[in-house]
């Protein structure tokens, strides 16, 4: 079975092969009800992680966190914000390994060190980059999230406008969105967040946090 990439996932939405190959990692959740999914990777941090926390609670949003472990032990504080307002936590490694140059061993042992901090079975790969035999032998432990919408925060060479349109464009029932509160993703995230909430209120959807 090939273990390296053969399709992209940089796509504000991933291909349907994707579902059909990574069988054992969640894309979207339940299609029937008109609920969204918001997440964040990359946290906690200061400032970014903050702002984030304070436009959720203005718009009574409730999203799942997907934390770098690391960023948890220096931020202590503001990983326990998430939990008291309420938010899901997912880890997303101990310092954000890539999934495709990393052996399985080595990632694994950074995963499970990640999620002792967040204790939190929920795991989002870095990059979406994760081998599908790791992928079938991380599920028996942890439920693997992955995405439906990729907002594209993070990339420097699109507009906020187009950020958002990234998501206005894509979502549906049940789609997993992804933002990043992170500095380089900020100028585009500050302008499409509000945004899309005020969006997708409109539109009749609830928001809803990912369970483990």
């Amino acid at each position: 079975m090939a273990q390296q990439p053969i399709f992209s996932i940089s796509q504000p939405q991933p291909p349907k092969i994707a579902e059909k190959i990574y069988c054992k990692v969640l894309w979207r959740l339940p299609r029937t009800k008109k609920t969204v999914y918001l997440t964040f990777d990359d946290g906690p941090v200061p400032y970014y992680t903050e702002y984030i926390l304070d436009i959720l609670e203005k718009y009574r949003v409730n999203a799942t966190f997907f934390c770098v472990g690391e960023n948890i032990e220096k931020y202590p504080e503001i990983f326990k914000k998430l939990r008291e307002r309420g938010h899901g936590i997912g880890t997303h490694t101990y310092n954000h390994i890539k999934g495709w140059s990393t052996n399985f061993i080595s990632y694994y042992r950074n995963i499970k060190k990640a999620a002792q901090l967040a204790q939190s079975t929920l795991f989002r790969p870095p990059y979406g980059q994760i081998k599908i035999l790791p992928a079938l032998a991380l599920s028996i432990h942890y439920r693997i999230i992955m995405w439906d919408v990729l907002s594209k925060d993070y990339d420097e060479t699109i507009t906020p406008e187009e950020c958002f349109e990234n998501v206005r464009n894509y979502v549906r029932n049940g789609s997993i969105i992804v933002f990043h509160d992170s500095l380089k993703a900020h100028n585009n995230l500050k302008y499409a967040l509000p945004k899309t909430i005020e969006y997708l209120q409109a539109q009749g959807y609830e928001f809803a946090t990912i369970a483990p």
